[in-house]
């Protein structure tokens, strides 16, 4: 096995995802450890990042989910630092936050993805259920997990969506709600080597995959390879790739699709460039498929951790 140094696992954070990325920068944490790494729990929010040199690490897990960790800001740092890491750089990481410029980067590559619009009024919501139709989703433009979220079924819930998604962000996106299946696409590696997963389909119940069925509830299932047609598979993976690729991402990543049930015709929802690893995540689960390991995909992620302005140090 590669020696890799002190490894720093940074988890906890800032966001309002500090819960969740405190579990998956456990379970990475163990699995690092079991597989013989010098590994060690390093929180954000609890000391500066300057420590990691002081302290001698020579690499970072990125195991942090959501605002300052997932968005370009800690990549940032850990540039400066001339300390390698994982995932995306800080300008994929940056976009891939911001789900209305991974929108707008998509759309001009052709591909696929619901229409949406910015709502900075709660009338601009509601002329956005006047352009798509109801239902409608209205979310902030940069949180994950579903934090901030409202399926908006009747044009009397257009101030309340608004409100709350306002709480979160000022970007508040109303996106085109697509009926059909829910489908996630887990990508590993960088340029021609990135490669798609086996296609997950989640089957929430009453189809409600909201932070509590995501990270907590046993009852949402998941079908690991989805049960879709093999020309299908290949559709999605290879759309999935692209959506990778445009926005420039590196080393691994989510890509969540809907299926539309009326015409099987897939759409680009999001990527998650700090994807989740707990008990509940579709990564982990996407390479349990493929006969990999958690704790060896740990290690691959690992494995690729690198600077992506200076290069290496």
């Amino acid at each position: 096995m590669a020696d890799f140094g002190k490894v720093a696992v940074l988890m906890g954070g800032r966001s309002s995802e500090r819960e969740v990325s405190i579990m998956s920068g456990t379970g990475v944490l163990e699995a690092l450890r079991a597989k013989g790494v010098d590994a060690h729990a390093f929180d954000p929010a609890q000391r500066a990042l300057d420590e990691l040199v002081r302290d001698g690490f020579k690499r970072v897990f990125i195991a942090l989910h959501g605002r300052f960790g997932e968005d370009g800001t800690v990549q940032g740092a850990l540039e400066l630092l001339g300390l390698p890491y994982t995932g995306s750089g800080v300008m994929a990481s940056a976009i891939a936050m911001d789900k209305v410029y991974t929108k707008r980067i998509w759309t001009t590559h052709d591909l696929p993805t619901p229409g949406f619009m910015v709502a900075r009024s709660a009338d601009d919501v509601r002329a956005a259920a006047d352009r798509f139709g109801l239902p409608m989703a209205v979310k902030p433009s940069r949180e994950g997990s579903t934090i901030g979220f409202t399926k908006v079924v009747s044009r009397d819930q257009c101030v309340a969506a608004y409100d709350i998604a306002r709480r979160h962000d000022d970007d508040v996106l109303c996106e085109q709600f697509i009926d059909g299946r829910e489908l996630t696409v887990p990508i590993l590696g960088s340029g021609a080597q990135a490669r798609a997963l086996p296609v997950i389909e989640i089957l929430a119940p009453a189809g409600n995959y909201d932070y509590q069925n995501k990270y907590f509830r046993d009852d949402t299932r998941y079908e690991c390879p989805a049960q879709l047609s093999a020309d299908l598979t290949a559709r999605i993976q290879a759309l999935s790739v692209a959506a990778f690729h445009a926005i420039g991402c590196e080393g691994w990543a989510r890509v969540d699709v809907m299926l539309r049930r009326s015409d099987e015709a897939p759409f680009l929802l999001e990527i998650n460039t700090s994807p989740g690893m707990t008990g509940h995540s579709l990564v982990p689960m996407g390479a349990r498929a493929e006969g990999v390991s958690y704790e060896d995909l740990c290690l691959s992620v690992l494995s690729s951790a690198s600077l992506k302005i200076g290069g290496e140090r």
